[in-house]
């Protein structure tokens, strides 16, 4: 009878095997969106069959976003809504500092997490919408994340557009895909709104406002629905463990978003 350890091993060969089936390749650079309620297991059986999957020259890339130390954010506007001034003025003073190194993002996943906090992860440094990465390409696909640029040309979005990335999504629908956001940056004159965060400082803690794109993921089930009509074999899907999940180029992605993005919004939204 194997012991725990071969079972895990054996689990994790399966998987991989369903995710080179799907067309997760050896050597590459993998953007994954997870729901772990929906593939089922335990997450660090899962980031091993990724892993595994890509192999030692592969690099694995997760949203390592935090919307709890932002007063701007949807997630703080529903959490105050219907409170007095005084207790969102308590919200607002319980927000924790953003810290790269210790910040958690729990609205990510947990397999995010796994990523996150595996030894050796590195993290971008924005305090909003980072990212995590393991592998051998983590340090230039996160470097130079400015804290003024979500996701555009100075994220790592447009790295992993550089580097021929795939995404995964892995149980989670269009919804979840974040590389359509770098087609909000890339249309023409987008448009653009204030964001505010607390963040760590010499004095402790600080908040900070800055002027980004106004990003929009509502009418992302419908882009990648489109995406897959108009691109016929673009998008490969699969059961990996117990979800149903899709794989495809980023590029192909962000491209196709650019253009349905500003054809399908309204000028200024």
């Amino acid at each position: 009878m194997p012991d725990v350890t071969q079972h895990l091993l054996l689990r994790d060969g399966h998987t991989a095997a369903q995710l080179h089936e799907l067309g997760v390749r050896r050597g590459g650079v993998l953007l994954v969106h997870a729901s772990m309620r929906s593939v089922g297991g335990d997450p660090a059986t899962m980031a091993a069959a990724l892993r595994q999957a890509l192999g030692p020259e592969g690099t694995l890339v997760v949203p390592a976003f935090t919307t709890e130390n932002s007063d701007t954010s949807r997630a703080y506007l529903d959490r105050v809504r219907g409170l007095s001034d005084e207790a969102r003025a308590e919200v607002r003073a319980s927000m924790p500092a953003f810290d790269p190194a210790t910040s958690p993002a729990p609205a990510m996943g947990t397999l995010a997490e796994t990523v996150r906090l595996a030894p050796g992860a590195l993290r971008s440094a924005h305090p909003q919408t980072s990212f995590a990465a393991l592998g051998p390409g983590a340090a230039k696909l996160l470097a130079g994340h400015r804290r003024d640029c979500h996701l555009g040309e100075d994220s790592p979005l447009a790295r992993l557009y550089e580097a021929d990335a795939r995404v995964l999504l892995l149980g989670t629908g269009f919804d979840s895909c974040t590389a359509f956001h770098l087609g909000e940056y890339r249309r023409p004159s987008p448009p653009r709104r204030l964001y505010r965060c607390v963040v760590g400082s010499e004095g402790g803690r600080r908040w900070w406002e800055y002027e980004d794109v106004a990003l929009d993921d509502s009418d992302f089930p419908a882009l990648g629905a489109d995406f897959c009509r108009a691109r016929p074999g673009a998008v490969s899907t699969g059961r990996v463990a117990a979800a149903r999940s899709r794989l495809f180029r980023l590029r192909t992605a962000v491209d196709f978003a650019t253009e349905w993005i500003g054809e399908r919004r309204p000028d200024g939204c």
